[in-house]
């Protein structure tokens, strides 16, 4: 009895103790398990924890937003002043020796205007090109701004903007052309205050009123009046299309510059009313067919800008500090301008010079005395300003032996001595001529014409590279100038200007030449601030050896390299063409004008066997021909004479033609 009792209790025991342990193990899975899920169930906020973060956020938001808006805001209302008319730069105008104006700077402003008086399709014009939810938005479109986004993004470049009508005029109001967050943060607070301050209308026509159309225009009123000679109130629905293009790329755009990019835009600008409902299909298709007539033809094309800017330029050297408007007579014939810039584009579009690698070039033309009547700095403007007359240096290759054989003349040498044409060794440097070959014993003048590298290094180490780089010197080149014997083959780099000066004045006889653009300043009251003296020429070279030059480069053209450069009266020059095809001249002159040509690439890569005597003396064929036009047919000593008259040298006149004749006959 006791022993089954004992065994009731051990069983007990053992089942309880054994159950026990059971829901222990399951009580300690559970809680594992349940320790996991709690911990990822703290990470999630809940309600209120999140309402809380949005909560400090917005606080926190505020509170920078309303830090930047006050730092940036303050001081804005010293800023606001619409009185901006009177605190425009000086207009300079600049104008052509036959009264054309080639650029204008500065500003001109026209009579103000209210949208309301316009035909309603100019302001939508505006509008629906520059800002077609002007109407929607508060000054700031972000609707705009994140389509602008989106198409940046998926165009891979910057092909549309986000600022509003509104922004434009806060910036050309109020603001400097920087551009920095800071600066964007200021146009937008102003954008903001206009549209409070304003209603849409009056933000409109302030718009119109500020606006920059090109050719120093401001405002509708100037530019309808310039471009088409009507008054604003009258304008047609093509032409206001036109002036609505403008603001994108002024000078791009311009309809007197380029009316074919201008009708371009023009399009575009109608086809954009048509989207936004302004115009019916019909009638942006019916106005597509107009053509651009602007009130006054531009004499010149973009090409011009290089010489008006050159010109801008020393302006102030002249009168000083600006404080009025000024209109700037140059020497600049429009006629002679158009005739280069066709020429060199058309020679630059050929498929010789595409074939050829050839890019770039510029052209120069003056007259004897170093008036210039023509310069193109570049094929195009708009894409480089850089003017490769003025600015760019370059190897000149053969056209620098000018000086090594005026040099040689002012030692004894004569244009028809002779010189033998044989392999020389100097320092180990081995100067070669272009068809590698050696041919023997020649002149003077027949190694110039046919631009013989042997001969002239030859000569240069001679009468010693110092007295040639001084002969450089005296003739107006200011570049550096390296004394070696490469030097004489034209291996320091010069520019077209200092080059072409040279030539005119061989061209003159041997009288200085000061290239130069500026013929007389006038001030707003009509009073001259500036007008060039006609002072008396010095002479820089003796007049028989300036007619001994003149003969030498008569023949470059008439029997040497310079043959495709013949035209219909006596001219001389000299081809150029430095190594490996990089560079390629021809600088020449009839008794009327000098010009010079450089064909070449800007990163200074080789054209494909491109030389002066090729293309160069092509292109200079071409203006100097269309240029002499109606032109009677002179004989080079011409220019030398009258200039020679004016000083009263005529026993130099008499050398002139005397050293000029000799050379002649004996040839």
């Amino acid at each position: 009895m006791a022993q089954r009792e004992f065994k009731r209790r051990t069983s007990v025991r053992k089942g309880s103790t054994g159950t026990k342990r059971k829901k222990k193990r399951v009580s300690s899975a559970g809680k594992r398990k349940g320790s996991l899920f709690s911990r990822l169930g703290d990470m999630i906020p809940g309600p209120e924890a999140i309402a809380k973060f949005i909560v400090l956020g917005s606080i926190w938001v505020m509170v920078l937003g309303g830090g930047v808006i006050a730092y940036y805001g303050y001081g804005l209302p010293e800023k606001v002043s619409f009185d901006v008319a009177s605190e425009r730069k000086p207009s300079i105008r600049v104008i052509s020796i036959d009264g054309a104006t080639l650029a204008s700077y500065g500003n001109r402003y026209g009579t103000p205007v209210e949208v309301r008086d316009l035909p309603d399709y100019v302001g939508q014009a505006f509008v629906s090109i520059e800002d077609r939810r002007f109407y929607d938005h508060f000054g700031v479109d972000v609707v705009g701004i994140l389509r602008a986004a989106w198409t940046n993004l998926t165009s891979g470049r910057i092909a549309e903007g986000g600022s509003t009508i509104t922004q434009q005029l806060a910036k050309n109001l109020f603001l400097s052309p920087e551009r920095s967050f800071g600066r964007k943060i200021e146009e937008v607070l102003l954008a903001i205050w206009l549209e409070f301050k304003f209603d849409k209308q009056q933000i409109l026509s302030l718009y119109l009123n500020r606006i920059y159309f090109g050719s120093g225009l401001y405002g509708i009123d100037a530019a309808a009046r310039y471009y088409f000679g009507t008054d604003p109130r009258r304008l047609n629905l093509y032409d206001a299309a036109v002036l609505a293009g403008l603001p994108k790329a002024p000078s791009r755009y311009n309809p007197m510059v380029d009316p074919v990019k201008a009708a371009e835009r023009a399009n575009i600008v109608l086809a954009a009313m048509a989207s936004t409902g302004a115009l019916t299909n019909a009638r942006a298709e019916r106005a597509k067919q107009f053509r651009v007539r602007t009130a006054r033809k531009a004499n010149t094309g973009p090409g011009v800008r290089y010489f008006s800017d050159w010109v801008l330029d020393r302006v102030r050297d002249y009168v000083g500090y600006i404080d009025q408007d000024l209109l700037v007579h140059t020497t600049l014939d429009s006629r002679l301008q158009e005739i280069a810039e066709f020429n060199l584009e058309r020679a630059l579009e050929s498929n010789g010079a595409k074939a050829k690698h050839v890019t770039q070039g510029a052209l120069l033309a003056m007259t004897p005395d170093g008036a210039v009547r023509a310069m193109v700095g570049g094929r195009d403007y708009f894409e480089s300003q850089y003017n490769r007359v003025t600015q760019a240096r370059r190897q000149p290759g053969s056209v620098f032996k000018l000086f090594v054989y005026l040099a040689g003349l002012d030692k004894g040498l004569g244009s028809n001595d002779w010189m033998r044409d044989v392999g020389i060794t100097i320092n180990g440097w081995e100067p070669r001529n272009f068809d590698r070959k050696h041919h023997g014993t020649m002149s003077i003048r027949d190694a110039v014409a046919t631009s013989n590298n042997s001969i002239a290094v030859q000569m240069a180490m001679e009468v010693g590279l110092d007295k040639v780089i001084q002969k450089a010197r005296d003739m107006g080149v200011s570049s550096e100038l390296k004394a070696e014997p490469s030097l004489a083959l034209g291996t320091s780099e010069v520019s077209m200007l200092e080059l072409t000066g040279a030539y005119a004045i061989v061209a003159n006889g041997g009288f200085s030449v000061f290239p130069h653009a500026v013929s007389k300043i006038v001030g707003r009251g009509g009073e001259v601030l500036y007008e060039r003296s006609d002072d008396f020429p010095a002479r820089l070279l003796n007049p028989l050896h300036a007619g001994e030059m003149n003969n030498m480069l008569s023949a470059v053209i008439a029997k040497g390299t310079g043959r495709n450069a013949i035209i219909d009266r006596p001219t001389a020059g000299k081809t150029g063409t430095t190594s490996d095809y990089r560079d390629a001249w021809f600088i020449g002159y009839s008794s009327d004008l000098v010009a010079g040509v450089w064909m070449g690439n800007d990163d200074g890569s080789p054209m494909d066997e491109v030389t002066g005597g090729g293309l160069p003396a092509t292109l200079w064929h071409d203006f100097m021909l269309h240029a002499h036009q109606n032109i009677p047919v002179r004989s080079l000593g011409k220019a030398a004479l009258a200039r020679s008259k004016k000083v009263g040298e005529d026993e130099s006149w008499r050398d002139f033609t005397k050293g000029f004749s000799a050379s002649s006959k004996k040839e």
